[in-house]
């Protein structure tokens, strides 16, 4: 019996504009990294510039009819949910390459350029991209894949440090090591239904009978262990603190928003399929994330409250920020939804502002680390008030004061879990903030109200750096004094 011809999905280009437009930039970006050493110099502002089509491409799909968002197959899926999360991902990858601008002149033994490093974001920032519009587990896997591998070269970047190779090599092995659990739990969901495609799932399951629906959800499980060690939750964060702390500043702060981005994008990719969503397997996800959202929190706060080094501190503190995210998508409501995206928008301002400070005060002291002790911040507020007064509004934002982007965050969240009627699990966040704000004014206390135990170093701003701090400014305030236009674009997105 002859075979028929394969069928080949439709493309459609114009809906993968945002991403083969940034997919080109960073190849451009490599042929400018192994260019004359002139051209090599301007890979940085080449990357940054690689970033507008992407964005623009972003706008141009935004008023396009719901009704043709899916290409290739139905595999992904360019909604305003992809879209909303595309700009996210664009705006983290531009602060944090201004970061870098300033850090790798800094740290670089020769001339400062970088080529590599400028080509790996890029490629991190596709693979971040591809996860949120995907709609078929193979490509979700790619996308997970396409944003890790970068991931572990750049948090070992600067490999004349014995800390950041630790790091990387334990970001490496633990990260294969979840990703396995990842794939395994994929193709278990794949045995019970005979698809990739999330959509079609529910229906598949249903047909094949009890057995399979038993397999379908321990793929889940040992699925979403792939996507919780990215967020960081408990009870996969044990690498969190080493990594982000060994790693380049801007790589933290890369990691620390965008990672966390993604990995939420895809687990409501998943969790929002009819099956899970308001299926039989809902009860079951629910309890677990419920009982996770709890533990996530109160881990991250205990452990971060007797932390001294500012950049171990903030990892410790994201994994508590991942728990209250996790409240929200327990909910499981449409506020709930725009809150989780809402939150990712005020977060991303607020760590990557406070990373920006934390690089001026570092390179004040040799670029060598010395200036990530909360110590470092002494006497800051008559040094640099201006310096200083960054740095308290992104720790109190991060602490959930009314008038800024982080109180809003918490609130919609909280609200969301009282409207789903999940009493316990808001009481839970509350007093986690309340436990967080030790350790976050603790800092604005060390800035005031303590002096240097030796001569303070002169901090020098360059323009990036400059320019990244005040993206944070403006990012925090925006969020926290007008709200509603953010949240009147992610509301609806996936229901």
């Amino acid at each position: 019996m002859t075979a028929g011809p394969i069928p080949v999905p439709a493309i459609d280009w114009g809906l993968l504009a945002p991403l083969t437009t940034l997919c080109i930039g960073a190849l451009y970006v490599t042929l400018v990294a192994i260019g004359p050493m002139r051209m090599r110099a301007l890979a940085g502002p080449v990357s940054l510039m690689a970033l507008i089509p992407p964005a623009i491409a972003v706008l141009r799909l935004w008023d396009r009819s719901p009704g043709s968002v899916e290409t290739l197959g139905g595999m992904i899926r360019m909604d305003h949910f992809a879209l909303c999360f595309h700009m996210l991902f664009l705006v983290i990858a531009a602060i944090a390459m201004l970061l870098s601008l300033t850090s790798l002149k800094d740290q670089r033994d020769v001339d400062g350029t970088s080529g590599d490093y400028w080509v790996l974001v890029l490629f991190a920032t596709a693979g971040m991209m591809l996860m949120s519009a995907s709609n078929n587990l193979l490509i979700l896997f790619l996308g997970l894949e396409i944003l890790s591998l970068p991931l572990y070269i750049l948090v070992g970047y600067t490999r004349w440090q014995d800390r950041s190779l630790e790091a990387s090599i334990k970001y490496f092995l633990l990260g294969a090591f979840s990703t396995g659990f990842t794939i395994y739990g994929m193709a278990l969901m794949y045995a019970a239904t005979g698809t990739m495609d999330l959509s079609r799932m529910v229906q598949l399951a249903a047909a094949t009978g009890d057995s399979a629906g038993a397999i379908l959800l321990l793929g889940f499980g040992l699925a979403m262990v792939g996507f919780l060690f990215k967020i960081g939750a408990f009870p996969f964060h044990y690498w969190l603190p080493d990594v982000y702390q060994g790693a380049p500043t801007p790589v933290t702060a890369f990691m620390i928003a965008g990672t966390k981005a993604a990995a939420f994008a895809s687990v409501l990719r998943v969790v929002t399929a009819p099956m899970f969503w308001d299926g039989p397997f809902t009860a079951d996800w629910t309890k677990l994330l419920t009982v996770l959202a709890a533990l996530t929190m109160t881990a991250g706060n205990v452990v971060a409250l007797v932390q001294r080094d500012i950049k171990r501190m903030l990892a410790l503190s994201s994994i508590a920020h991942a728990g209250y995210i996790l409240v929200a998508v327990v909910a499981r409501s449409e506020d709930g939804i725009a809150s989780v995206v809402f939150y990712l928008a005020a977060y991303l301002f607020m760590n990557l502002g406070a990373f920006a400070v934390i690089l001026a005060i570092d390179r004040a002291r040799g670029g060598r680390g010395e200036g990530e002790d909360i110590a470092s911040f002494a006497g800051l507020g008559r040094r640099h008030p201006a310096l200083a007064a960054a740095m308290t509004l992104f720790m109190l934002s991060l602490t959930g004061v009314p008038l800024t982007a982080g109180f809003l965050g918490k609130f919609y969240i909280f609200r969301a879990a009282v409207d789903a009627e999940l009493y316990g699990l808001a009481a839970v966040g509350l007093l986690n903030s309340a436990l967080a704000a030790a350790y976050y004014l603790n800092v604005v206390v060390t800035m005031y109200m303590r002096e240097p135990v030796s001569e303070p170093a002169a901090v020098t701003m360059t323009l990036p750096l400059a320019l990244g701090i005040g993206a944070g400014v403006a990012g925090v305030i925006y969020l926290g004094v007008f709200p509603s236009r953010v949240l009147e674009l992610a509301s609806g997105l996936l229901l």
